[in-house]
């Protein structure tokens, strides 16, 4: 397995569920991996459990500060050289509310993580991707950001901006042979569906699961290999006519 032999990928939001997999699948196609995320124990954790694996380095950033974000992109320059792939990853789900009953704080949260942090990601390592003649990122989106999620205003406001920074990014860097897209999850068996599922029913999570897992043509959760598995095609050389597109990865329900 060699799909990604030799290139060196980003990670933010490394330390989750679905960016820790996703590196799993990414050393073992034979890239180097840089891990970013809040906090340095959890990193420090990732690395222990993949190293094993091939080379990891990690960064502890805020990715919705700008000098944290021009750190995470220096360190893995100064480190390998390039930057080959980029998972723009990180995100976080935010308050369970009408959207008249939010809290404008809990608003902006959401909003700096997941917009301004995708934003500054693209903003840093697009120039690098640009001098080097290549690359891929992947932005992280969600279906919530190609339909209405009631209850989750701020979520769902944020992933559309994903999906319109991801067209406009593939269009502004598509002459430097760098691509950009997006993908688009239902929901994924995670800790932040477990938060979804006991803020839209507090203290019924399962029945939550059940309720979600019901509208979901496949019958089931997707799982982090689910989103792994396509991120690995999206950043290897298969995927190299591929730029400014939306993957749904969601069971069928979008289908409805």
């Amino acid at each position: 397995m060699s799909r990604l032999n030799a290139k060196v990928a980003v990670i933010t939001g490394g330390a989750g569920g679905i960016g820790k997999v996703t590196a799993e699948r990414f050393l073992k196609e034979g890239a180097k991996v840089v891990l970013v995320d809040l906090f340095q124990e959890p990193l420090d954790e990732a690395q222990a459990e993949l190293e094993s694996l091939g080379e990891v380095i990690t960064v502890a950033a805020d990715v919705s500060k700008e000098e944290d974000v021009k750190k995470y992109v220096k360190e893995t320059v100064d480190k390998f050289g390039k930057v080959d792939i980029f998972f723009n990853n990180a995100g976080i789900e935010g308050e369970i509310a009408l959207l008249t009953d939010l809290a404008v704080e809990d608003f902006d949260k959401v909003i700096n993580v997941n917009v301004r942090g995708v934003f500054l990601g693209l903003k840093h390592v697009l120039p690098v991707m640009r001098e080097q003649g290549s690359g891929s990122v992947i932005n992280m989106s969600s279906g919530a950001g190609l339909m209405g999620t009631p209850n989750q205003i701020a979520y769902g406001a944020s992933k559309h901006a994903v999906t319109g920074m991801t067209k406009t990014a593939a269009l502004e860097i598509a002459d430097a042979n760098v691509r950009v897209n997006s993908i688009h999850p239902a929901p994924i068996n995670t800790r932040m569906m477990r938060s979804i599922e006991e803020g839209t029913m507090p203290g019924k999570g399962a029945e939550a699961q059940e309720a979600f897992t019901s509208i979901i043509p496949i019958g089931r959760y997707g799982e982090s290999e689910d989103i792994a598995n396509l991120v690995v095609f999206l950043a290897s050389d298969e995927s190299a006519f591929i730029s400014g597109s939306q993957y749904r990865i969601d069971g069928g329900l979008g289908a409805k």
